[in-house]
């Protein structure tokens, strides 16, 4: 059983959903970055998300393209950013880790080379944004021989016709984009999650994680009552940047300060389980 999977199915005995933390590769340095990889494992994230810095971010909003500009500019690579996985893996065989991203810099590193080296580095799935899903057979053979899981996206405007056909060669989990539009603009009510949610699951046993607007406890709260795991992004690269100093430099007490963010959203999305449970 993969990484993912084993966390899911630890996560329904216990009856919550997940905390999926992102961190984007090299932000603003690498020791930053590996900072909050090791951090956000110990305060209650189940599964990391680590982008991978390009130059034409075309999903993402403001937020996560201004972090990958300083990735890209502290020395962000395919390359390093396997690097930091291996890194983290040194000290953690537990916590899955997606590597986040766009297909350019996967076919410049090559198919084949990329999923082997990311699966011995201990990357568990692949989020390729702008992989489309009739070009899926770029991937999918290398992806299934190394182990990894291919994680697809889904939007509210993705039809019930199209939604088998998007799902049919995802594993690991759904990543559902809740709103149309960037990452990190709005987020979804929970109308439109209790309106959205069981039509996903009607088409696939995947588990459902919700991203793309999760940006507070509350907001995460709401998505651990309709589904398997809240993805946070934007708030928690918002809260850094907006600390970073003269030299786009981060400090300690900067790095303590977003892991409390964490920490906070995995206290209410435990709630929440509680509370829906009593």
């Amino acid at each position: 059983m993969s990484r993912i999977a084993a966390t899911f199915a630890r996560l329904k005995s216990e009856d919550r959903a997940a905390l999926i933390t992102f961190v984007e590769a090299f932000d603003p340095d690498r020791a930053t970055s590996a900072a909050l990889l090791a951090g956000m494992a110990a305060r209650g994230a189940d599964i990391i998300e680590i982008g991978m810095p390009f130059t034409d971010p075309m999903a993402d909003g403001p937020t996560i393209q201004q972090a990958g500009r300083r990735a890209l500019a502290g020395g962000a690579t395919v390359a390093g950013t396997l690097g930091l996985v291996r890194d983290f893996r040194a000290g953690n065989d537990t916590v899955p880790l997606v590597l986040m991203g766009y297909l350019n810099p996967i076919l410049s590193y090559g198919v084949a080379r990329f999923t082997a080296d990311a699966a011995a580095a201990g990357v568990d799935g692949l989020i390729v944004v702008d992989l489309p899903t009739e070009e899926t057979d770029l991937m999918l053979a290398d992806v299934r021989a190394n182990g990894l899981d291919l994680i697809r996206l889904v939007a509210p405007t993705t039809s019930d016709a199209r939604l088998p056909v998007v799902l049919k060669d995802s594993s690991g989990f759904v990543y559902y984009v809740s709103i149309t539009g960037i990452t990190g603009t709005r987020t979804a009510s929970a109308a439109d999650l209790a309106r959205d949610i069981p039509r996903l699951r009607a088409a696939t046993s995947l588990p459902i994680a919700v991203g793309f607007g999760v940006r507070t406890p509350e907001q995460a709260a709401i998505v651990a009552r309709h589904a398997d795991g809240a993805v946070v992004a934007s708030a928690l690269i918002d809260r850094m940047a907006a600390g970073l100093d003269d030299q786009g430099k981060a400090s300690a007490a900067l790095i303590a300060t977003v892991l409390d963010d964490v920490t906070a959203l995995a206290a209410a999305m435990r709630r929440e389980r509680v509370t829906v449970l009593a």
